[in-house]
């Protein structure tokens, strides 16, 4: 079995057309924990307790965690093994 260090993702452009573009794995990975934020601060704007606020700003900072240890190459290795 072999592994890859790329990732076909499917982009779409601002003509709404889907264009198929090549990235490397922890590109793919730092894009979903970006995407994830996202949802959470979405959730961040309408919790409705200090308890959700905290769950969901805890969530935000452990993704941010998470690209900056992709972004050092900390992860490279353990998501390999």
């Amino acid at each position: 079995m072999s592994r890859t260090s790329s990732a076909k993702y499917f982009l779409r452009g601002s003509s709404g057309v889907a264009s198929s573009t090549t990235i490397g794995v922890r590109d793919f990975l730092i894009l979903g924990c970006q995407k994830v934020i996202g949802h959470y601060e979405r959730l961040l704007r309408t919790a409705n307790s200090e308890q959700e606020r905290q769950l969901y700003q805890a969530r935000i900072e452990r993704e941010q965690g998470m690209i900056n240890d992709l972004r050092q190459g900390a992860l490279t290795e353990r998501l390999a093994a």
